[in-house]
C-alpha cells in the first residue's frame, strides 16, 4: 500500500489539508481495496490551523521517513518560516527519491527547502510574484493549475489540489482508478486549465437536443477519415459560413477545433489502453502522418505521444496484433 503523509505545519489552511486527506483516501484498487494509506504528521503534536482552532496531530515528523509521497499543505500569510528541522526532513526525503507536492502557497516552503531551484513551479495566483520574486531559481507559471516535475509537484490552491491528486493517482494505478475517485470526489477527471501537464480540454458542452448531436456522433465514430469543413457542412445541409457560425454558437468553439480534441482525446485512451504504435494510432485518429499527429498531440496536451504513454500505460492494455 501507497503511504501518503500530509505534513502539517502552524497556520495551515484547514481545506489545503482536507482535499488531498479526501481524494487519497477515497482511491480503490479494483478489488475494492484502499490503495493509499494517509497520515498526518507535524512536527509538535498540536499545531494552529487558520481559523482560530488547533489540531493534535498523531505521528511526528518520523513518519515522513517511510512515505512513498508527502504532501506540504498552504498556510496562511501569518505563519511564520518553516522550521530548520522541517526543511532538513523535507531536503532528506527529496534526497530519498520520495514524490513530494506542495498545496497553494506550501509551494513557499518546498523553495524555502531548496527543491523547487531550476524547476517549474506553480502556487495560487495571488502569491505568485512573491515566489517568484524570493526565489529567482524557480520557473513560477501562475497559469496552471498544477505542475509535475517528476519527484517534485506543485498545485495553484486547495482546488486545483484534487486535479493533482487524481493526476498523482492516474501515474501510480491508471486511468480506471483515478476515474473512479475522481467520481467519488464529484469531479471531473481532467478539467480545463490552461496547464500542459497532460491534460486534454474535455469538449464544450452541447445543449440538449441540439440539432448538432448527431453530428457529433458521426464525427467520433468516424475519426481515420479525412474530415473536412467542408464535409462537416455538407452532412449538416448547410453552407460552411453558416455551419461555422451555428457550431460556435451551440459550443462555443469552431468544428475543426472541436474535431481536434476528438481526435486526440481518442488518441489518449489508444495510447492508454493498447500497445499499438504511434504509427498506427495516427491513423487510427485521422491524423494522416506520424508526424502531424506528433505536432498536433504535444500543442495540444503539453507533451509527446511517446511520453504520454509512458506515463499513463494501463497494466492491462491491449497488445498489438502481429501479423
Amino acid at each position: 500500500m501507497h503511504t501518503v503523509a500530509i505534513l502539517v505545519l502552524d497556520d495551515v489552511v484547514p481545506f489545503d489539508m482536507a482535499a488531498p486527506m479526501q481524494v487519497f483516501d477515497w482511491t480503490r484498487l479494483p478489488d475494492g481495496r484502499p490503495a493509499y494509506r494517509v497520515r498526518l504528521c507535524a512536527e509538535s503534536p498540536e499545531v494552529r490551523a487558520d481559523g482560530g482552532f488547533s489540531l493534535r496531530i498523531d505521528q511526528g515528523l518520523e513518519a515522513l521517513a517511510d512515505a512513498d509521497t508527502i504532501i506540504v499543505p498552504g498556510c496562511s500569510p501569518a505563519a511564520g518560516p518553516p522550521s530548520a528541522r522541517v526543511l532538513a526532513e523535507l531536503r532528506r526525503a527529496a534526497e530519498a527519491g520520495t514524490r513530494i507536492a506542495s498545496v497553494c502557497v506550501g509551494a513557499f516552503v518546498l523553495a524555502e527547502a531548496g527543491l523547487l531551484d531550476g524547476l517549474r513551479a506553480t502556487t495560487h495566483w495571488v502569491a505568485a510574484d512573491a515566489l517568484a520574486h524570493r526565489f529567482p531559481d524557480v520557473e513560477v507559471q501562475p497559469d496552471v493549475l498544477y505542475v509535475d516535475n517528476g519527484q517534485i509537484l506543485t498545485s495553484a490552491g486547495a482546488a486545483a489540489a484534487l486535479d493533482m491528486c487524481l493526476h498523482m493517482i492516474r501515474r501510480d494505478l491508471g486511468s480506471a482508478v483515478a476515474a473512479h475517485a475522481a467520481r467519488m470526489s464529484v469531479m471531473p477527471l481532467e478539467r480545463e486549465g490552461g496547464q500542459a501537464q497532460f491534460i486534454v480540454h474535455d469538449h464544450p458542452p452541447v445543449p440538449r437536443g441540439s440539432t448538432l448531436e448527431p453530428l457529433l456522433e458521426w464525427i467520433e465514430d468516424n475519426l481515420a477519415r479525412d474530415i473536412t469543413l467542408a464535409t462537416l457542412a455538407a452532412r449538416a445541409g448547410m453552407s460552411e459560413r453558416t455551419f461555422s457560425r451555428r457550431f460556435r454558437e451551440q459550443t462555443g468553439t469552431t468544428p475543426l477545433q472541436w474535431l481536434l480534441r476528438a481526435r486526440v482525446r481518442r488518441a489518449q485512451y489508444l495510447l492508454e489502453n493498447t500497445d499499438h504504435p504511434v504509427e498506427r494510432i495516427a491513423q487510427q485518429v485521422g491524423f494522416g502522418s506520424p508526424t502531424a499527429f506528433r505536432e498536433r498531440f504535444r500543442r495540444v496536451v503539453g507533451t509527446t505521444p511517446q511520453a504520454y504513454r509512458s506515463a499513463f500505460h494501463g497494466r492491462d492494455a491491449v497488445p498489438a496484433a502481429h501479423s
